[in-house]
């Protein structure tokens, strides 16, 4: 009997794993749940050896209005469903954060262009709802933000959400994709609605290119479908996305679906470049302020870091700072980061974006389709690279 019970057991979790939303597993596990004419082993010897006092102390299973006892069937798919599958008598767990960044675009150093093309987005039609109106103006839609890798897209799109007072959502691959077939879908679908119920929210995808990937390139079935769910879930038929600012990242947008950038999508296209002088003495200052330093001319070193990212320009205070703390536990005595260690740092991390900038110029000469990438030639051709 006990043999037959783990079999069915195994099988019902079995079925829950592929399908956690399966009627057909759920209803045998709330007959399970249910007192029946027939006692198991393991019920004949509880009968025969009577709980101990404390148990019996116990508060019994919380049952609904139906006497199903929903403690009992949690208990028997625990580590088999995901939470966000398993309802209670309170309302289902969201899966994903949605946080209130402390940021804002004031703590985004240069960048005037960036903050200028985020205000005509998304900030001015927010602040001004008559005149959104007036105008027919829509907040739906979304940005794709792309450039070289270490430019500061995600900490933009945390700072838009901070100017907006709005929640933030933030999702990666990892926590898209699933093994099962059909599940990805299902996660991607439950952070929208996570991020429909937190409105105002901005929803952030970062690597867009990997989850919204060209589907003449995929030949998984199972990428298509996600890729599919994903511009399903931005149509929504049931216009509940008012109040969602959708923000994508990407390194390389030529690799997204063109059928992600139709308008109502992610219909507007912010290039991100590394930081001007500027914003290089503000990431500086921010990666040196907490640590020991004396004697650094900042606006010198941000003349000369021209081309640097903003990982590049961390990874050089994090290299001085490992000269000057070796030499502190040599001597025995602390010594100050000087402009001597930031520049032997200069000489030691060279900017990392090279071959980002070399892949892109191919694609800003010779597939430059409608100018999408207009503002991409004209930063290359200043660089002369174009």
């Amino acid at each position: 009997m006990q043999g037959l019970v783990a079999d069915a057991t195994a099988e019902i979790a079995f079925v829950l794993q592929r399908d956690p939303t399966n009627s057909e597993a759920l209803a045998l596990i709330r007959s399970a749940a249910e007192p029946g004419p027939l006692a198991t082993d393991t019920q004949v010897s509880r009968t025969n050896h009577p709980a101990p006092p404390e148990a019996a102390s116990e508060a019994p299973s919380k049952r609904d209005q139906a006497g199903f006892d929903w403690e009992a069937a949690e208990g028997q798919v625990d580590g088999i469903a995901p939470p966000m599958f398993v309802q209670g008598e309170e309302a289902l767990v969201d899966a994903y954060d949605a946080e209130r960044p402390d940021v804002t675009l004031a703590d985004v150093g240069g960048m005037e262009d960036v903050k200028k093309r985020l205000e005509v987005a998304f900030l001015a039609p927010l602040k001004h709802p008559d005149l959104r109106k007036q105008f027919g103006k829509s907040l739906r839609g979304g940005l794709l933000l792309y450039g070289p890798p270490g430019c500061g897209k995600t900490f933009i799109a945390r700072a838009l959400a901070g100017e907006l007072s709005a929640h933030f959502v933030a999702v990666r691959l990892d926590e898209v994709l699933d093994m099962w077939i059909g599940q990805s879908e299902r996660n991607l679908h439950e952070v929208f609605e996570v991020v429909r119920r937190h409105v105002p929210c901005v929803l952030f995808f970062d690597e867009i290119d990997a989850i919204g990937q060209k589907r003449s390139h995929l030949r998984a079935s199972a990428m298509r479908a996600v890729v599919n769910q994903l511009l399903s879930e931005l149509d929504d038929v049931s216009q509940r996305n008012e109040g969602v600012f959708v923000l994508a990242a990407t390194n390389m947008p030529w690799d997204v679906d063109s059928a992600l950038r139709r308008p109502g999508r992610l219909d507007r296209t912010l290039l991100v470049l590394p930081p001007d002088e500027r914003a290089r003495e503000a990431i500086l200052r921010h990666h040196l302020k907490a640590r020991p330093v004396a004697n650094v001319d900042l606006r010198k070193l941000a003349r000369a870091t021209e081309g640097y990212s903003g990982a590049d320009l961390a990874h050089v205070c994090e290299t001085a700072a490992g000269q000057a703390l070796m030499d502190s536990a040599q001597s025995g005595t602390v010594r100050f980061i000087d402009m001597a260690d930031l520049e032997a740092a200069l000489a030691e991390v060279r900017p990392s974006i090279g071959p980002w900038l070399e892949a892109a110029r191919n694609v800003a000469m010779f597939a430059n389709e409608g100018g999408q990438y207009d503002d991409l030639l004209r930063y290359l051709k200043r660089r002369k690279l174009a």
